[in-house]
């Protein structure tokens, strides 16, 4: 069933890779709130489960857009596919993330190369195509999904930290222009959280993972959510990671990133 232009419920929630983890939760969420939805990812078999139990669940339209967004063009065709449609996305959620785990020198350059689009360039893209919508319409909301590696460089996943920096500095640049606009944006910065992540990653040995207790993605979900709805601009869910995050900044820079590489070294 195609999703048309604003019927039953009249907002719509846009979230990248959806199909599992912290997407498919705040997916979970939204269609609970009585949004129709707009699911992005790349795993059909997966995101089509999630959008028939959500549909049968709530009642809502469930769109499914099957991307990889590792190539270059697929914000742009998101975004026409929508226009055609006549869909407006009130919230756009950047989820779709993932990493890569070893020494710099001996991980793939590919696999690389493909984090850098959709971690950072994607998300920039569909920000900038969605935005420029929300801003006309005087209202609006992003959430962008960055991590608490946001706040220090991460040995042994340098780039995949990185990236996460750059969304934290992009939301809170764009979230202070668009004050006074009626658009908000938010950026997620959770922990290790119970997920795919880290055994796709091959860090699942590593001390930040094995025997730790972390988060689930539920939780994570509903703090994001939540701050979401009340605009705030940087949300990190758990005491520790709130109480990491803010205090790296009163240590030098060298010894920070000691600790994060013997934090993510294998037991």
């Amino acid at each position: 069933m195609k999703l048309k232009a604003q019927e039953q419920s009249e907002k719509t929630a846009l979230i990248t890779g959806s199909a599992s983890g912290i997407g498919y939760q705040l997916a979970y969420i939204f269609a609970s709130e009585n949004y129709n939805l707009v699911l992005v990812d790349r795993n059909e078999f997966k995101l089509l489960e999630v959008a028939d139990n959500l549909k049968e669940k709530f009642h809502i339209l469930v769109k499914t857009i099957v991307k990889d967004l590792s190539i270059s063009t697929s914000p742009e065709e998101i975004f026409t596919e929508l226009q055609e449609t006549g869909i407006h996305v009130d919230i756009l959620v950047n989820n779709a993330g993932f990493g890569t785990y070893g020494l710099f020198n001996e991980t793939s350059l590919k696999s690389e190369l493909e984090m850098l689009q959709v971690n950072l360039v994607c998300l920039t893209h569909l920000t900038k195509l969605f935005l420029k919508d929300m801003v006309k319409r005087g209202k609006g909301k992003i959430l962008n999904v960055a991590s608490a590696a946001a706040f220090q460089p991460g040995p042994l996943m340098a780039v995949y930290f990185a990236t996460k920096a750059y969304v934290l500095s992009f939301s809170e640049a764009i979230a202070n222009e668009l004050e006074g606009t009626g658009v908000t944006v938010t950026v997620l910065c959770p922990g290790s959280t119970v997920s795919e992540f880290h055994e796709r990653t091959g860090m699942a040995d590593s001390k930040l993972v094995k025997g730790q207790k972390m988060m689930d993605a539920e939780t994570v979900a509903l703090i994001g959510y939540d701050a979401l709805m009340r605009g705030k601009t940087i949300v990190i869910p758990g005491l520790l990671n709130k109480i990491f995050a803010k205090s790296v900044r009163f240590f030098p820079r060298n010894l920070v990133t000691k600790v994060v590489r013997s934090m993510q070294e294998n037991k």
